[in-house]
């Protein structure tokens, strides 16, 4: 039995008072027991020194979902979906798949955005060591502008429809400085949790 097994029954008592921590890179359950904490890995296929990290934001939507799946009982979502966007606001605690669209500026063309016809789905593999990723098959979005295309950060919805409204928002990530992209560049971008007894 692992140290976060040995302390589930704890953990939901304290989810139920709401004694946790929320910060802007993690959830710390337990006056800091446990922390979760989320990233974004993305750059060009083909041209691996392009890739870059990119500690997200969990937002209050996306962490009351994972406590509820994982120690409540909220239904557990089978697929989420990466969508980039262009604007330039930073992402807040207070986005939720409803908003995400018009508050980040979602990328939704097609002529001057990517071809895929939906948000690309982030498949996840099998959890190993408190980490779950999709870092062996991110998600791929095929680049189609005239001159470039600009991306300053990504969100991980539930929804796979460009500019959708509805499902969960888990978090939301805005870039240093933007991700150059050109016509014909192959986007990729995954996503990864970390669950750490700290």
């Amino acid at each position: 039995m692992s140290n976060l097994d040995r302390h589930i029954a704890e953990f939901r008592k304290d989810i139920a008072a709401e004694r946790y921590e929320v910060g802007p890179e993690h959830i710390a359950l337990k006056k800091g027991s446990v922390l979760i904490r989320g990233f974004y890995h993305e750059g060009i296929k083909g041209k691996p020194e392009s890739f870059r990290l990119h500690r997200n934001l969990l937002v209050t939507e996306g962490i009351n979902y994972i406590l509820g799946a994982a120690l409540g009982t909220a239904t557990k979502i089978s697929a989420w979906y990466i969508a980039p966007f262009s604007g330039s606001a930073a992402p807040a605690a207070n986005w939720t798949a409803s908003n995400f669209a018009s508050n980040a500026t979602e990328i939704t063309s097609t002529s001057e955005g990517f071809t895929e016809v939906t948000r690309q789905q982030a498949s996840f593999g099998t959890p190993a060591a408190g980490v779950l990723n999709n870092y062996s098959s991110k998600a791929a979005f095929t680049i189609e502008c005239s001159t470039t295309l600009n991306i300053l950060g990504a969100g991980l919805l539930s929804s796979n429809t460009r500019g959708g409204t509805t499902g969960t928002l888990a978090s939301a990530v805005k870039f240093s400085s933007a991700r150059v992209l050109a016509d014909g560049d192959v986007w990729q971008a995954g996503y990864q949790v970390e669950l750490a007894d700290s």
